[in-house]
């Protein structure tokens, strides 16, 4: 019997899931920022924020931005210094991430098509790992960790922000109506694509809730684990180190 994983809310063949992710990215490449600000209100510029704070980008040290296609990660960590590599499966983001950096006048920012599960890195290559909304689309997520263990220098930090399921009496449910029944039509209000939105939103709630999550990130040899909710975990950052 074939492996499955999820897909949204359906179990698809492990196999097939990645293209099937590919072609949600593809699809929503071009208006992937407007419709975060619609999805979020503009919230997610503040969690964004929130989160490079946290991992304390410094000048001259090497960071890994995985599935970070257009650079609103990169972007932030590149003013302080810090030397980024911007690295997504698909090239349709790094295409609309690049474009970006081009219109800001920022330059030395490295671009590269990589599998999550399947680095083309060197063993301690990078002195921080990061991956925003994107771990949640890989399909092997204990594989996908491994691997940004084994790029990690020793000393290295992993830092990962990921919707996961908020904890607050009532608003998970009023999130819920928000999310299953608005998202899709703001999806196809802005970018003609109901069916990738809603796969978005499914994705969120197969994700595994945040003690789970930490767990995983302690199995793949990550120590001094950390959860920090917010709005109740309907957003987390979560972290570790390896030594």
């Amino acid at each position: 019997m074939s492996e499955t994983a999820s897909f949204g809310y359906r179990d698809v063949d492990a196999a097939e899931k990645q293209g099937m992710v590919r072609e949600v990215f593809s699809n929503v490449a071009a208006k992937y920022d407007l419709m975060n600000d619609a999805m979020s209100m503009g919230a997610h510029r503040l969690w964004k924020d929130q989160f490079v704070a946290r991992v304390k980008p410094r000048p001259g040290e090497a960071i890994l931005d995985m599935a970070g296609g257009t650079g609103d990660i990169a972007f932030r960590m590149h003013k302080h210094g810090a030397h980024v590599t911007v690295s997504d499966i698909n090239p349709q983001m790094l295409g609309v991430g690049m474009e970006r950096a081009k219109k800001k006048g920022l330059e030395g920012l490295l671009w590269s098509e990589q599998n999550a599960e399947e680095l083309t890195f060197s063993d301690r290559s990078f002195d921080a790992y990061t991956i925003a909304f994107g771990i949640r689309n890989v399909t092997h997520i204990d594989k996908a960790l491994a691997e940004a263990h084994r790029v990690l220098k020793f000393g290295g930090r992993f830092f990962c922000l990921e919707f996961s399921t908020t904890t607050w009496p009532g608003f998970s449910d009023v999130y819920d109506v928000y999310s299953h029944k608005l998202v899709p039509q703001l999806g196809k209000l802005f970018a003609n694509d109901a069916d990738s939105y809603r796969y978005l939103i499914e994705s969120i709630r197969r994700f595994p809730p945040m003690p789970k999550f930490e767990g995983m990130i302690r199995d793949a040899g990550f120590v001094n684990t950390k959860v920090e909710p917010i709005l109740g975990g309907l957003v987390a950052i979560h972290s570790g180190w390896k030594i």
